[in-house]
């Protein structure tokens, strides 16, 4: 079984070169968050996440959580290590110090997410649905609804989460059938939802779910769709919990992998109606209800680069361990890490796993800055990179997180087929993560569609400029930070040319929308690849003479010509069209 140990020097490098967090602490809100502060916290946090929680790993997903008498019993050992990250603070570290909140940025939240989720990636879903409840309440909820939830939410003493799908809804929210029926100062909910990650667990003391439904007046459609929340306790004036609400788990699914979650089925109104109240304006649900899934869909995206990074950790402590065959250099049997198709399967874990985590940051950092910068054009402009990273760090991130554990297995051998070396493990939890909060392919429409073709590429053309900054300022590089820079010159080049076809042959945009994502995935990571090359150049330069810098510099030059030139090939298949997919006719796939 692998052993966790959080990439703390990595993680101190991005936040130097990527978020420039001696700068960023200084925006109105995050004073007391020094960098000082943050070298104090995240040390902490790494102890917590890799001796208490990385454990639970191996064991909560052979014993997985089930159902029993109407309630939800978790993975053996995961409640009291709730309560013990709740104690300890570690659930929100970007909650709003007004409601009890610790306050500080949201890049400092995400590296602590990143432990938990790289420790045991089906547990941490409970406080990163938690979170998104948060955000959707702050933005919408009504000044009683914030003082009542947001401070046992932020805690993690509440948790929270997100119901959204019905049977035969699926992501067609229009067909949503969840009624809400006002009674008095109140809604009474009835229906079914499914897939609730979370749903129901004794990890927290209530749980408050956000509900998708219609009042029966409601139009047809999206526009008829209103959010209400719905505690599973009900919450008295006086803040204490009353009686148990009329929604209940009636199945808890079965599942490839992140067993530690319970994913359930939740009836609501068996008898008579949950109490339900009315978030932001009637009929706006899904505007409420978005906010809290592009949340999500950062945080899921991270997931991607989490569970990557403790696949990666595994692969090379057993390549390390495994002797086999001979190697040039290594006298004897040699350790399966000297071999180069081995050496190659984790550069690309590595190179993969780094380019996700400078991505989610960069965008995390604009989410940060699009809050609290005191520029009110600075505000707005990094508004809109997080609406353009968004599908790219979900889409991509996840993407190659399958093909990161994949390569984590093959590294294994036979050894990596077999549970019990937990290598598998890491692939079946990684393979929901390009499905959840949007598809993938969800996610490739919004970029070409909405972060693309509804503004002509404004937004777009707006972030290949802050690559095109990059390309300048490396001008007067040398060896191979100027080859680098070659290539990320190039790069640009051809995601301008995909965005200049996509405008043209908007009607296409469907069919390429995916290998569209793709390549401007790979371009952006390759980008902050580069950056922090430069970076760890220049400390080189200077004297500096660790080791890690050295890697960094490697680690970019392995993408950057054993993953980007794949956007070669991206770009001549999306530039082919999607005609070919109309080959066959429905019937078609079917075998004679």
């Amino acid at each position: 079984m692998s052993v966790y140990k959080v990439p703390q020097k990595e993680l101190s490098f991005i936040f130097d070169e990527i978020i420039h967090y001696s700068e960023h602490c200084t925006m109105p809100g995050f004073e007391e968050a020094s960098r000082d502060m943050v070298d104090v916290v995240l040390p902490e946090a790494a102890k917590f996440f890799e001796d208490i929680v990385a454990p639970t790993n191996h064991e909560s997903d052979k014993h997985p959580a089930f159902l029993k008498d109407g309630e939800v019993v978790t993975s053996p050992g995961l409640d009291p290590i709730y309560r013990q990250m709740v104690d300890a603070g570690w659930c929100c570290l970007n909650g709003d110090s007004r409601y009890g909140g610790a306050g500080f940025p949201s890049v400092v939240d995400l590296a602590v997410q990143e432990m938990l989720q790289t420790a045991n990636v089906g547990f941490s879903l409970l406080p990163m649905l938690t979170r998104g409840v948060v955000h959707a309440l702050g933005q919408y909820g009504s000044d009683e609804q914030k003082e009542t939830y947001l401070g046992n939410l932020i805690s993690g003493t509440w948790s929270g989460t997100m119901n959204l799908t019905e049977p035969q809804a699926g992501s067609d929210l229009s067909a949503v059938k969840t009624k809400a029926v006002f009674n008095g100062d109140h809604y009474l909910i009835s229906g079914q939802k499914i897939y609730i990650t979370w749903g129901d667990h004794r990890c927290a003391d209530n749980i408050i779910h956000l509900v998708l439904a219609r009042r029966p007046d409601a139009p047809e459609g999206n526009q008829g769709i209103s959010l209400f929340l719905v505690p599973k306790f009900l919450v008295n004036a006086d803040g204490s919990l009353g009686e148990r609400n009329d929604v209940k788990p009636v199945g808890v699914e079965h599942k490839l992998g992140i067993h530690s979650s319970p994913t359930c089925t939740l009836a609501f109104g068996d008898n008579g109606g949950a109490v339900g109240y009315l978030v932001g304006e009637e009929n706006k649900g899904l505007q409420c209800m978005f906010t809290m899934m592009n949340n999500a869909r950062l945080s899921v995206g991270h997931q991607g680069v989490s569970v990557s990074e403790r696949a990666y950790q595994q692969a090379v402590g057993y390549a390390q361990d495994r002797v086999q065959g001979r190697a040039t250099g290594v006298e004897g049997r040699a350790a399966i890490i000297h071999h180069p198709d081995v050496k190659r399967m984790l550069m690309q874990m590595r190179a993969l796993t780094e380019a996700g985590r400078a991505m989610s940051f960069y965008a995390i950092a604009a989410e940060d800055r699009s809050s609290h910068h005191p520029d009110a054009q600075v505000r707005a402009e990094s508004a809109q990179l997080v609406e353009v990273m968004t599908p790219l760090v979900k889409g991509w991130c996840t993407e190659v997180a399958m093909e990161s554990t994949s390569l984590g297995v093959q590294v294994h051998g036979g050894m990596g087929f077999i549970e019990e070396t937990g290598a598998a493990q890491h692939m079946r939890d990684a393979r929901i993560l390009p499905i959840y909060e949007g598809t993938n392919g969800i996610q490739a429409l919004d970029f070409i569609g909405r972060k693309c073709l509804r503004d002509g590429g404004q937004a777009v053309q707006l972030l290949l400029a802050d690559m095109d900054a990059t390309v300048a300022q490396l001008a007067s590089a040398q060896d191979c930070i100027l080859t680098l820079r070659t290539r990320l010159q190039h790069a640009i080049e051809q995601c301008r040319d995909a965005l200049s076809y996509v405008l043209e042959n908007s009607s296409d945009s469907q069919g390429i929308a995916y290998n569209f994502m793709m390549m401007y995935g790979n371009a952006v990571s390759y980008w902050l690849l580069v950056k922090l090359a430069a970076a760890a150049q220049n400390r080189l330069d200077s004297g500096e003479t660790d080791r890690f810098y050295n890697q960094k510099i490697a680690t970019a030059e392995f993408f950057s010509t054993q993953i980007l030139p794949r956007n070669s090939g991206f770009l001549v298949t999306l530039m082919s069209g999607s005609d070919s997919f109309d080959g066959l006719e429905p019937a078609d796939f079917l075998h004679a």
